[in-house]
């Protein structure tokens, strides 16, 4: 493999972890395997820290392919919790404030749920990265200052429900999407359709593009695939300029 020819690797981002965590830990295990000060390392997509699952990552000369890869399909498998919401539409906050459940059955949510598919228009959420006056949203959110943002027209390909726990009010969706979704946001408008309320409780991103999640490396494997390379190029030839 030469990295600074380029490479594109895919990886099963761990809980917690921030997409630029995933980034910056293999530019070090790259630069540190390569014996480089520097390497050209860069995502195709953001992932919540609180999400699992694909993250493509580009090395070197791949990374012009980025913008490219970042138009790819999407596919993740959400639960929400119905009846509470948060302020980040997810578990980074805590609930605050609660809804009737009662009415809400499978049913409801079987004529419900086809409403999110094909084009909508999503407004995304204030605990984002959306940039606004050349702040990301989020820096505005956590200060607890309001943030107006615009609403985006999205493309929900498939919505389909996995699961519904009607005792616990939690509901299991597979939903394949186009970028810029923000499946938080989809949360609380599903929550707001079914007329109560709803937060993401587990997020995992299955697929991008042509890359599934089975397909994926951990940083065990990553790290057991360095070792088993040979480095055949001088320190000063892999230089990136």
């Amino acid at each position: 493999m030469d990295f600074v020819e380029g490479e594109i690797l895919a990886f099963d981002k761990p809980y917690g972890w921030t997409s630029f965590d995933v980034v910056g830990k293999v530019r070090w295990m790259l630069c540190r395997k390569l014996g480089v000060k520097r390497l050209k390392v860069g995502h195709t997509g953001t992932l919540d820290p609180l999400a699992t699952g694909v993250v493509v990552v580009c090395t070197g000369k791949k990374t012009k392919l980025i913008d490219e890869l970042q138009l790819h399909t999407k596919e993740y498998v959400a639960t929400l919790q119905l009846g509470a919401t948060t302020p980040s539409f997810d578990l980074e906050k805590p609930v605050d404030a609660t809804y009737p459940t009662d009415h809400i059955t499978l049913s409801l949510i079987d004529e419900v749920i086809p409403r999110f598919r094909g084009e909508i228009w999503q407004t995304p959420p204030a605990f984002s990265a959306v940039k606004v006056d050349g702040k990301r949203a989020y820096a505005y959110a956590r200060k607890g200052e309001d943030v107006e943002l615009k609403p985006k027209l999205l493309v929900i390909d498939e919505i389909e429900i996995l699961d519904y726990n009607n005792q616990a009010k939690q509901l299991t969706l597979r939903i394949v999407c186009s970028k810029g979704t923000y499946i938080r946001a989809l949360a609380r408008d599903i929550g707001a359709a079914l007329h109560s309320g709803a937060h993401l409780i587990a997020l995992r991103r299955t697929r991008l593009g042509d890359i599934c999640v089975d397909d994926c490396l951990d940083f065990q494997k990553f790290t057991a695939l360095l070792d088993t390379m040979e480095t055949t190029q001088t320190s000063e030839s892999m230089q990136i300029k």
